[in-house]
């Protein structure tokens, strides 16, 4: 399949949908954005789509947990036709909010296919105990993630106030042995952050960034890709742009290779 359908979420405060459907379209990919109550109304939408993306932004304000409530209410309209897209060759991208869904919803880590739908990792509270913005250093781990394939290092901008990674010591030893952690936070010199502010933005165990299942087709990162599409998104652009008027603002950015994996998944 050449070009591949991309259904993005929407709704009650997701605010990222615009963004990310643009970045799937420029990788070639054909994107579709969704309310969740017309997704809970003609969930037959999900079979027409390769891709399922929860991107970011505040659902539902947060008012009950980072991306509880939209996980809730998937899981109590949507969870028969999400395990079957699951069980197909489809891929699945949570993005900030998005991953805290797929946490919430437990799709992420979601080990086994018995597995899933079992809370079992946590989101929580920034370290900081403040809302974190701001551009971080990232290190692929060794795992089978659809969208890192080719990747070693990425420079992504975060922004959440409920990013911190939590899981119990025999989680986190199953999500090691099974190379579920999918990217780590490092620091400028691309060393692990060993949980180091700033280089760990919000005191993530083991510096977790990033978590994939299902063989790597499905994925979840607190860092936003779409917000690193282009060159000229980076915050040296200025500089950068200023030292080389030459140098062309629209060539790819650092995560710009998320989506093109994605799409070249099908191709």
């Amino acid at each position: 399949m050449a070009q591949p359908e991309v259904l993005l979420l929407t709704g009650y405060g997701i605010n990222c949908e615009e963004e990310t459907a643009y970045a799937f379209q420029a990788c070639g990919a054909k994107a579709e954005i969704i309310h969740v109550n017309d997704l809970i109304a003609a969930p037959h939408k999900l079979k027409e789509a390769q891709i399922f993306v929860v991107p970011g932004g505040f659902s539902y304000g947060d008012d009950t947990g980072s991306g509880n409530a939209l996980a809730n209410k998937m899981r109590h309209t949507l969870w028969p036709e999400l395990m079957e897209f699951v069980a197909a060759d489809h891929l699945v991208l949570g993005i900030c909010n998005g991953f805290q869904v797929l946490v919430n919803l437990g799709l992420l880590p979601g080990a086994t296919a018995n597995s899933f739908g079992q809370r079992r990792v946590a989101l929580i509270a920034n370290c900081s105990a403040r809302y974190e913005c701001r551009w971080v250093n990232l290190a692929a781990a060794d795992s089978d993630a659809v969208f890192l394939r080719n990747v070693d290092t990425l420079y992504l901008p975060v922004a959440h106030g409920e990013g911190r990674f939590f899981a119990p010591p025999e989680t986190l030893a199953e999500l090691k042995e099974r190379r579920q952690v999918a990217l780590r936070y490092v620091n400028r010199e691309n060393q692990p952050a060993a949980g180091a502010f700033p280089a760990n933005p919000n005191g993530s165990l083991d510096d977790i960034a990033g978590l994939t299942a299902a063989e790597g087709r499905i994925f979840g990162l607190m860092p936003h890709p779409e917000r690193a599409f282009r060159l000229h998104h980076l915050p040296s652009w200025p500089e950068d742009s200023a030292l080389n008027p030459e140098l062309d603002g629209q060539k790819a950015g650092p995560g710009q290779i998320i989506f093109a994996n994605a799409v070249d998944y099908f191709s």
